[in-house]
């Protein structure tokens, strides 16, 4: 959604985002449409990979992880055909027909800060999993990718919040941590416990 948009109208998009209707979610359902039928593997990340496994909030893009070679294959095909790159150069496009922009996650790279660390955006054939008409990272996945992203970059806040939610949405027990890279397991200790949080409002 344009930054312009006036409150009215962006009440109006999160009724429709949390309804199942918004131009995020229809955003994110195009991509997957084309990516499947170009035959390229992606797995949805972020806010509605999330949503997938039970903690739902609002966002205003869509997070794709992709394969380097599998970015550059879309970009050839599709910019100027109902896609537009943000600014030359970089990663993300924009959806010209939904006006939502597609951040794009490639294999190799890390979460956070971007430094070389134990956990890195894998391929996303190996963490994609069915979620209706979307292809989403798994669970352990996210949880690993959260939690390393706020780990490295104390700016990134949202990505521990997200973590945390995400056990306790899930009733995950601590045990856990034995799925996730041995880097994360003491932060999701610590965040587990703060999922244990009795909220009396």
């Amino acid at each position: 959604m344009r930054g312009s948009a006036s409150l009215e109208e962006r009440l109006r998009e999160a009724d429709r985002y949390f309804m199942g209707r918004g131009s995020v979610r229809e955003a994110a359902l195009r991509i997957a449409r084309l990516l499947a039928g170009e035959g390229i593997d992606y797995a949805i990340a972020g806010a509605l990979a999330c949503a997938a496994h039970g903690h739902e909030r609002l966002t205003t893009d869509v997070d794709i992880l992709l394969t380097p070679e599998s970015l550059r294959r879309f970009k050839a095909s599709w910019l100027g055909r109902g896609y537009a790159e943000v600014a030359q150069g970089l990663k993300a496009v924009r959806d010209t027909q939904e006006d939502v922009k597609l951040d794009f996650l490639l294999t190799g790279d890390y979460p956070g800060d971007g430094l070389p660390k134990p956990v890195a955006f894998p391929a996303p054939a190996s963490v994609a999993e069915e979620h209706g008409a979307l292809r989403v990272v798994s669970l352990p996945a996210l949880l690993e990718l959260k939690i390393a992203s706020g780990m490295s970059a104390p700016h990134r806040m949202r990505d521990l919040d997200d973590a945390m939610r995400l056990i306790k949405a899930n009733g995950l027990d601590r045990s856990y941590a034995d799925r996730l890279n041995p880097w994360v397991r003491e932060k999701f200790a610590e965040l587990w416990a703060l999922a244990q949080v009795v909220e009396d409002y």
